[in-house]
């Protein structure tokens, strides 16, 4: 064969594969502005807790605030300077208890004074007494007129009047002696006192010291027209019901308990509300006059109540429902919620207890849409994980081919051991 054929055989062939990669370059274009297929949405994961089936008490909320069970402002009887002060701002002090001394010299003059008056009424009364029983001999003799008579008598209750009212005037003064000595008439605790020794105080106007009694106090609270009704058609006026108050807020780990003892006769017009008074024993003082606390009033118990936490219920205008797992999809079941105890809802209608309830991730769903349980994901996870670990990491195409791995030895070390040029760390294979 002619050597000289060979470039012309060699142009036609670069000719022909021209052609082809022209005809085949819009095929190409085609293929790269095709529309990639869109990706597949995950399926939602859920938490799913059953619904419960027990006994559920029904509290009423509200706000109160402690005030003491008696609360006595001490002032003096008598007045005159203090001459000693028996007690301190803030004592514990018991009933009878001496808390101030005014000065009792002038009532003791004064009683003095008095008591000789009344012994010297009381010797002309009995001088008069025995001239009126003389005097009605006399008249019976007819040595006297009868009008001399009436005097004698007349003088006589005269007397005895006079010294009825020197008696009198003697208890008063006794009593006032007494008041100088000024002492506490309930137990419990002082407050500030803006008088001290060397003042001097007014009768009925001062006030020496405040003592409120802080074992028991009194809660006060006021709880709506609405729950009152409820109140009275659970456990009606006159059952003892039980009070929860809780100081410092609902946060508070203290917790004491008292007795619910009035109930006020009429509904505020400008609250809607009724005004109810628990007592508390109050033994450790956690509670103080003037505190604001929250009440938890327990009107009775509902056996056999259905709750779901209140974040698994679906409110749409006025209806609600709620998501139940049903064989591995969301199924939409309507619901009637009833009341709210903490952070679970009571359950009318729709539930009877036991089913499984999508209590997160419920806003993401709709009716028969396929969902994944937050356990099932979290196992799954774990086992694409320990594919990971000693698979296709591990041992498997990253761990090598032949030993060396695509990402171990292979591709980047050799498929045999070496690599494959560039992107290998041998060159090519020999």
């Amino acid at each position: 064969m002619s050597p000289y054929r060979f470039p012309a055989r060699s142009a036609l062939w670069l000719v022909a594969s021209r052609r082809m990669l022209c005809a085949a370059a819009p095929l190409l274009v085609l293929a790269a502005c095709k529309e990639q297929p869109r990706p597949q949405r995950p399926t939602p994961v859920v938490t799913v807790k059953p619904a419960d089936k027990g006994p559920l008490p029904y509290i009423v909320i509200a706000n109160g605030q402690v005030e003491a069970n008696r609360t006595v402002a001490v002032q003096a009887l008598v007045s005159g300077q203090i001459m000693s002060v028996g007690i301190e701002e803030g004592d514990e002090v018991r009933q009878g208890q001496t808390l101030f001394q005014i000065d009792p010299r002038p009532f003791r003059a004064e009683l003095d004074r008095v008591q000789g008056t009344l012994q010297r009424d009381e010797a002309t009364l009995a001088r008069a007494r025995a001239d009126s029983a003389r005097f009605a001999a006399l008249a019976k003799d007819g040595y006297i007129t009868k009008q001399q008579l009436d005097q004698a008598f007349a003088e006589a209750s005269a007397l005895a009047a006079t010294v009825a009212a020197g008696q009198a005037s003697l208890s008063r003064a006794r009593f006032d002696l007494e008041n100088t000595t000024v002492k506490a008439p309930i137990a419990g605790r002082t407050g500030q006192m803006p008088f001290r020794a060397g003042a001097l105080v007014r009768a009925s106007t001062d006030q020496l010291v405040t003592i409120n009694e802080l074992r028991p106090v009194l809660v006060r609270f006021s709880v709506p027209e609405k729950d009152f009704e409820e109140m009275r058609r659970r456990a009606g006026l006159e059952k003892p019901l039980a009070v929860q108050v809780t100081p410092g807020g609902a946060d508070s780990a203290q917790r004491v308990m008292g007795v619910l003892t009035f109930v006020d006769n009429q509904v505020d017009r400008a609250t809607g509300t009724v005004l109810l008074k628990a007592r508390v024993a109050n033994e450790n003082r956690l509670l103080w006059p003037g505190q604001f606390v929250q009440v938890a009033l327990e009107l009775s118990v509902d056996q056999d109540a259905v709750t779901i936490p209140s974040e698994a219920v679906v409110t749409t205008g006025t209806s609600s429902f709620v998501y139940l797992l049903a064989d591995g999809k969301a199924a939409r079941t309507p619901v009637k919620v009833g009341r709210q105890f903490g952070d679970v809802v009571k359950i009318d209608s729709g539930l009877v207890g036991g089913e499984p309830v999508i209590t997160e991730g419920q806003t993401r769903l709709r009716d028969g849409a396929p969902v994944q349980t937050r356990e099932a994901a979290a196992a799954a996870n774990a086992g694409r994980g320990g594919r990971n670990g000693g698979g296709r990491n591990g041992g498997g195409r990253n761990g090598g081919q032949n030993g060396g791995g695509q990402n171990g030895g292979g591709q980047n070390g050799g498929r045999n051991g070496e690599g494959r040029g560039p992107r290998g760390g041998g060159g090519a294979t020999p």
